[in-house]
């Protein structure tokens, strides 16, 4: 009779783990968490011109961004002929300051600067169209003209991770949390023509963050490290056809991207930037004289910009954040290219500017300043 053969070492099969068997140490953070989602809040009622500040609350884990949703509602239209400003429908957030929960600002400016031009052009929120939340499912336009009511839907975001896992903040201690403080704008500057009857406004906020891996000596890459993103803006004023530099205040850190926004007197955005357009970095040309069709091409290209997704008015965009390649791949970024500055480096943008109606014009910088907790860390993170 034939004996049955011992299986050879590999040829069988092995059950599968248990979720709460770790794996051997040595490899990233990543490999030993899991990420996870939690309600922060969700508060209703908000009326224009109001503010928000709730607590945040407490996560097993280490932030990876918060998830935002404005919802305006309740809007009657009152036989007017509804009409928003350009900056809506993200301009009904005036400004909104999130702080680590040691206190230091990491993100500051107004709801059109943040919640519309950093999470698309800060390589931390989606890619290529989405990286433009308009075009995501959940985006509904405001309700405009005869029958409009005002009302509306967005959802966005205030991103930490600069790269995967990098630049995380822990949400572990009940006692030492992120704050977030929302302001919203006036009915004034939401709508050229308001509803009969305002909406009020909804803010939501969710938690996206890594598990706490069940070895506590594991944590993410370059802890304490942060991607701060403020709004400031140049000096001197623009005057109309004026061949000058306007220099911002001081950044430091290293520098991802370089978002610009110009307005004139009255706040509107404006194309009329120098053509050729020069920027200097202490002094040091990161672009001289380059024609304006070309910045234009390369955004274009770096953000594979779709039907829809084009260049606002206004904006323009220098990004350091194409270090693998020459297109923008949001956390699958090394940090190779990212420009080294200090506290008291001079960033001026420079050349003839264009004709201005409404004089004098202010031009805004929104720069993502990588600050390190330690030695800046490069390479692949995940590796």
């Amino acid at each position: 009779m034939a004996t049955s053969a011992t299986p050879a070492a590999g040829q069988t099969a092995v059950n599968p783990q248990p979720q709460t068997t770790s794996q051997a140490p040595g490899g990233p953070f990543i490999r030993y968490s899991e990420e996870g989602y939690a309600l922060m809040y969700d508060q209703t009622g908000v009326a224009l011109g109001g503010s928000a500040t709730n607590p945040l609350v407490a996560a097993p884990g280490y932030a990876r961004r918060f998830r935002v949703k404005v919802n305006a509602s309740g809007g009657v239209n009152g036989t007017h002929t509804v009409a928003i400003n350009a900056d809506a429908p993200w301009n009904v957030v005036q400004q909104v300051v999130l702080y680590d929960p040691s206190g230091t600002q990491l993100i500051q400016g107004g709801g059109y600067e943040i919640l519309h031009l950093v999470n698309k052009y800060g390589g931390q929120n989606g890619l290529e169209s989405y990286a433009d939340t308009s075009n995501w499912p959940s985006y509904s336009a405001p309700s405009v003209g005869t029958a409009g009511t005002g009302n509306f839907v967005f959802n966005s975001g205030l991103p930490l991770e600069a790269a995967k896992g990098y630049g995380c903040i822990s949400m572990a201690n009940a006692s030492q949390l992120p704050k977030i403080q929302w302001t919203l704008g006036t009915s004034a500057a939401l709508f050229s023509v308001a509803p009969g009857t305002l909406p009020t406004v909804e803010i939501k906020v969710g938690l996206e963050y890594y598990w706490l891996p069940l070895n506590s000596s594991i944590e993410p890459p370059g802890l304490g490290s942060t991607l701060q993103w403020n709004q400031q803006t140049g000096n001197p004023g623009i005057g109309s056809a004026s061949n000058l530099s306007v220099t911002f205040p001081r950044l430091g850190g290293y520098i991802t991207t370089i978002i610009l926004v110009l307005r004139d007197s009255t706040g509107a955005r404006i194309d009329e930037y120098p053509d050729p357009i020069s920027l200097y970095l202490d002094g040091v040309p990161i672009a001289a004289q380059k024609p304006l069709g070309d910045v234009e091409d390369d955004m274009s290209n770096i953000f594979q910009y779709a039907s829809g997704f084009g260049r606002e008015t206004g904006v323009l965009v220098f990004t350091r954040k194409t270090s693998l390649n020459q297109i923008s791949n949001g956390l699958l970024d090394t940090g190779e290219g990212y420009l080294s500055t200090n506290p008291g480096t001079s960033v001026q943008i420079q050349g003839t500017w264009g004709t201005i109606s409404n004089a004098p014009a202010s031009m805004e910088i929104i720069a993502g300043q990588f600050v390190p907790s330690g030695a800046m860390l490069t390479g692949l993170l995940e590796s």
